[in-house]
């Protein structure tokens, strides 16, 4: 059984932010930290006091985490990026709204003893006679303390205080994971006014002021009645200063949903899964299939999407993709009767058939897209076909210019369109063959039944539109207009390549819509590219014809369950340096290469195009972490712990280059070693140098780590591998959620079928009606099931709360 969080986190926009820069402007970016560490950084939005990110992020992490941070930062070249200012929601705050929280929220500014991080691990007790008690604190070490020093690190050291007496140890130089194991002793006085043991840790400085890393608080009256209490404890920061409004420094405008799963033993979903397979195998074989129609019938526009995405993966797994978007398109043609609304809501089946374009052919879109979405980014060519929207511009050197009129600007863009659609198309036409098999057989099954369903010759064109308006309009126009969301590129396009990827979308969407006169009579500026968008239909209905053309053996091998093995997961290039060397380890000692890694192996090339070396296999993954900056003077450096061909215990060291491709390498790594068993609990951030280890200065080599490791917290990606107890687990939760509206509608379903209710017991039900009482039965058992385990939990939960409340204040 496995219990964590899902935060989902939308960095809509910002307003009013204060100007950083000379020229009266800013240059801002989000960074979005969990608990003091960074998970997400946006693009830069640059010139801007209103920015729009309009970003999506969904964190898998365990549920014990406290809070989540946005900082707003300034982009600065030359010197360091300046905070504008930070939002913050703790868990509880998050856990109170169900549905989703969404707000403006104010910027307040950083200060500085608010900004702590970090556990303290102590043992703190009663020892003595009656007569003679004392207050007993043991520090044992700390770790991942805020880094307060140029170096990278801070030179911390503890300070306990307890009725007016103060007591320190001794300050550990260079090290966020220090390690005291010092005792301090104080006469116990129950009459004392004072009743709280503060334990403090400092970051100590030789000429300023030290600098305060938190403290934890202690109720000794509390202490007194359990006598004992040991463990790692959670920094806090110091809440004397009274809260100010800075309103001043803009807002920020965030949508943040917190949802908790509890996922149960496979075991438990079996019989839901095995239930609406059985359906949909019925709907296979044009029998009816009532638990499909009930859901795609009560399913509403607030969560057809997540159900979509589900259900698409649930049934990836299962072999049976093509099967359910089969019905779910015949429930749809059912409902059409005009071929030119087709697919134009946002139904279950039109976002099923999206979801699962990206979660199967993510891979795809970036063969096709990429070349010609590089090509726009790198070249930055002004385009304009608007005369309404047409700047003038000076071109040439600086002694020798002249003005572009507004037909040259216009002549030239409609030549670089036409460029840009010819390279896409030749792109496409070459892809038949990499396109995967699932997708080519779902779309030949499409391209069938909207044929049967529309035979007149006048809608001829209705079954190539039906592949279109998912292929172009759904799947390749949206990650034209944002390569960013679809990890094309790495940064927001600019004002200027915005709008030349804006018209080439524009362009791919006549395309799809195989009717270029429409087009142009909308937006009568479009027409001069009309004759290459006519041409591009021809090439895309000769494309259409060859991709559904799909050998038997193929479609066979689309048959199987897809579990991605062999797929690659992730790839690109990294910087690497084994952990072997005895001398200094430098940053100029890293080496590029090309990874891949797949759930068999993590392998590398010099180049993408050469051949594969295998390098780990993921079975032997014991650990991915990240790497303190001061070890090796670089920021986003990561760390693979694993065991080679003998047993031995390696660690190889990979640099990424943004702080948002160290989190998707990682999260990527824990997902393929989910299974993995042996994973550590703990581990060094730093590496062994010097003979000790530069985070905790311990000179074993084989000590156990000083930090905790995070195999839970993962970014969800539309090629994560498949996770059918999770899937089938988020079907269950929705079920659940619109079970009383499902047997009102099967009820209104089955009555003029049956002359008679719908019978809620699976023993009185008729044939028809098995399906949704056997659904009911199981929804029963499972919801049972969760209640009895979520129970046992919340029991084990309040004893622990119930030791520590009177405890720690």
């Amino acid at each position: 059984m496995a219990k964590r969080s899902s935060l989902f986190i939308r960095i809509v926009e910002g307003k009013n932010l204060p100007a950083k820069d000379i020229t009266g402007s800013s240059d801002p970016y989000c960074i979005v930290k969990i608990d003091n560490e960074a998970i997400v950084r946006t693009a830069t939005v640059w010139k801007t006091l209103f920015p729009f990110w309009g970003e999506e992020y969904e964190v898998h992490l365990p549920p014990t985490f406290h809070c989540v941070s946005f900082y707003v930062m300034d982009e600065d070249a030359l010197s360091r990026d300046d905070v504008i200012g930070k939002v913050s929601l703790t868990h509880s705050l998050l856990a109170e709204h169900p549905k989703g929280y969404s707000s403006w929220l104010n910027l307040t500014e950083i200060d500085p003893d608010e900004e702590v991080q970090g556990e303290l691990h102590l043992r703190i007790e009663v020892v003595g006679s009656e007569a003679a008690k004392k207050l007993r604190c043991q520090v044992f070490d700390a770790r991942d303390l805020a880094r307060k020093d140029r170096n990278g690190a801070s030179d911390p050291f503890v300070r306990v205080r307890y009725n007016g007496k103060t007591q320190e140890t001794s300050v550990i130089k260079k090290s966020c994971y220090p390690r005291w194991n010092e005792a301090f002793e104080f006469d116990l006085d129950e009459s004392a006014p004072e009743k709280l043991c503060v334990v403090e840790v400092w970051d100590w400085d030789l000429v300023s002021r030290n600098d305060f890393l938190g403290k934890v608080v202690f109720n000794v009256q509390g202490l007194l009645t359990i006598q004992q209490e040991e463990g790692w404890f959670l920094l806090r920061p110091d809440k004397s200063k009274p809260l100010q409004d800075e309103g001043n420094l803009g807002a920020l405008h965030l949508q943040v949903r917190l949802r908790d799963e509890m996922v149960l033993p496979s075991s438990h979903y079996q019989p839901l899964v095995q239930l609406l397979c059985q359906e949909v195998k019925a709907a296979a074989q044009d029998k009816k299939a009532h638990l499909i129609t009930l859901i795609d019938e009560t399913t509403t526009a607030e969560c057809r999407q997540e159900v979509a995405i589900n259900l698409v993966k649930l049934f990836l797994g299962q072999g049976l993709a093509k099967e359910l978007l089969d019905f779910l398109i015949k429930l749809e043609l059912d409902k059409t009767d005009e071929p030119n609304t087709l697919f134009r809501s946002n139904s279950l089946a039109s976002k099923s058939m999206e979801s699962f374009l990206k979660v199967a052919g993510m891979q795809y879109l970036h063969r096709v897209l990429g070349p010609t979405i590089n090509r726009v980014f790198e070249e930055k060519r002004y385009i304009e076909l608007d005369p309404s929207k047409v700047e003038s511009k000076d071109v040439g050197c600086s002694s020798l210019h002249w003005s572009q009129s507004e037909s040259d600007v216009i002549q030239q863009s409609v030549h670089l369109l036409q460029s840009y659609l010819t390279d896409l198309l030749t792109s496409l036409a070459k892809s038949v063959k990499l396109c995967p098999a699932v997708i080519r057989t779902t779309f030949r099954q499409l391209f069938k039944r909207v044929g049967e369903r529309f035979p007149e010759e006048k809608d001829q064109n209705t079954k190539f539109i039906a592949i279109t308006s998912f292929l172009c309009l759904r799947f390749f126009s949206p990650a034209i207009m944002s390569p960013k969301l679809f990890h094309l590129q790495e940064k927001h396009a600019d004002a200027r390549t915005s709008r030349a990827l804006l018209l080439l979308a524009k362009m791919v969407q006549n395309v799809g819509n195989m009717d270029p006169s429409v087009s142009c009579a909308k937006e009568a500026w479009m027409a001069p590219l009309q004759p290459t968008i006519q041409q591009g239909v021809a090439q895309m209905k000769q494309f259409i014809l060859q991709l559904i053309d799909i050998e038997e053996k193929e479609e066979l091998d689309s048959q199987k369950a897809l579990t991605l093995l062999g797929q690659v997961v992730k790839e690109g290039p990294l910087f690497i340096h084994k952990a072997k060397s005895k001398g200094p380890l430098l940053s100029s000692s890293f080496k590029k290469l090309f990874f891949a890694l797949t759930n068999e192996a993590l392998s590398y090339a010099k180049t993408p195009n050469s051949k594969k070396s295998s390098f780990i296999t993921v079975a032997n993954i014991r650990a991915a972490e990240k790497v303190e900056e001061k070890s090796f003077g670089n920021s986003h450096v990561m760390q693979i712990v694993y065991t080679d061909e003998a047993g031995q215990a390696e660690t190889v060291y990979l640099q990424c280059k943004c702080v948002n491709e160290l989190n998707q390498w990682l999260s990527a790594l824990r997902k393929v070693c989910v299974n993995n068993t042996g994973m550590l609990c703990s581990y060094h951030p730093g590496i062994f140098r010097g003979e000790k280890w530069s985070c905790c200065h311990q000179k074993d080599k084989t000590d156990l780590g000083c930090d905790k490791t995070r195999h839970g917290v993962t970014l969800r990606e539309w090629n994560d591998p498949l996770d059918p107890d999770l899937e089938a687990h988020s079907i269950f939760r929705h079920l659940l959620g619109v079970r009383e509206a499902m047997k009102e509608k099967s009820l209104e379903l089955l009555t003029p079928e049956k002359g008679g209710d719908f019978p809620l017991n699976q023993s009185e039900g008729l044939e028809d009606s098995d399906g949704p009482a056997q659904l009911f039965q199981v929804l029963q058992d499972l919801e049972e099931a969760h209640d009895k385990e979520l129970s046992r939990l919340r029991n084990l939960a309040d004893q622990e709360r119930n030791c520590l409340v009177d405890l720690q204040t």
